[in-house]
C-alpha cells in the first residue's frame, strides 16, 4: 500500500533480514531511547535473518502480523507489527512500530498504523489492539491518538527500555468502534 512520499507498506518477507540490519544500524541512535538495550549481534544480517524467520513462523500460525515500510529503492525505512495475538474471548494483540529518523513528522507512521489497524479488523477479525509508549514519547502518543487509540492508564515499570524499567502509558483501540 502506498503511504505517500514514495513509501510503501508491505508484508515482511524472508529476504528482509539483511535490509533490516542495515535499517537498524542506520537508525541505531534514533531508536535507542525507545527500545530495549541491544547487543552488537542485533545489528547483524545473520541475527535479523533469524528474527525474520521466527517472525514469519509466528505470522504463519496467526500469532502476529509483520509489515515493513520501504522506499522507492526498496530500502526498509520502518516497521509495524501486531504481536501476541490472542483469540477467543479476547481477540486482541499488541502494536509496535518505528520509522526511519529521516522520515519522522510526515504522517507516514500514522498512515501505516491506521492501515494495519484496518487490516487487523477487516482481515484478522480482531476486536482490540493495545499499544504502550514511554511517558515522554509525545510523537508516538500523537500517532496513536490520531489513529483512534485512547489512553487507558499508566503501567509502572512496564518494560525495560534503554536498559531501565520504565513507566508506560497504555493505549487501546476497539476496532469495531471506528469505520476506518
Amino acid at each position: 500500500m502506498d503511504l505517500g512520499s514514495g513509501i510503501r507498506l508491505r508484508p515482511l518477507r524472508p529476504g528482509d533480514g539483511a535490509p533490516l540490519a542495515t535499517a537498524y544500524r542506520r537508525n541505531r541512535a534514533h531508536l535507542a531511547p525507545w527500545e530495549p538495550a541491544r547487543t552488537e549481534d542485533f545489528y547483524t544480517a545473520s541475527r535479523q535473518t533469524r528474527a525474520v524467520s521466527h517472525t514469519l513462523r509466528e505470522v504463519s500460525v496467526g500469532r502476529s502480523a509483520a509489515y515493513v515500510l520501504s522506499d522507492d529503492e526498496e530500502r526498509i525505512v520502518g516497521r509495524v507489527n501486531l504481536s501476541d495475538v490472542v483469540r477467543g474471548a479476547f481477540d486482541s494483540c499488541h502494536l509496535g512500530y518505528w520509522i526511519d529518523a529521516t522520515l519522522t513528522g510526515r504522517g507516514l507512521a500514522q498512515r501505516a498504523v491506521a492501515e494495519v489497524a484496518r487490516r487487523a479488523r477487516d482481515e484478522w477479525g480482531l476486536h482490540r489492539i493495545q499499544a504502550a509508549t514511554l511517558l515522554h514519547n509525545a510523537a508516538s502518543q500523537r500517532v496513536l491518538r490520531a489513529t483512534g487509540f485512547s489512553e487507558i492508564g499508566c503501567a509502572p515499570r512496564y518494560l525495560r527500555i534503554a536498559g531501565e524499567w520504565q513507566d508506560h502509558l497504555l493505549f487501546q483501540r476497539i476496532l469495531a468502534d471506528s469505520p476506518s
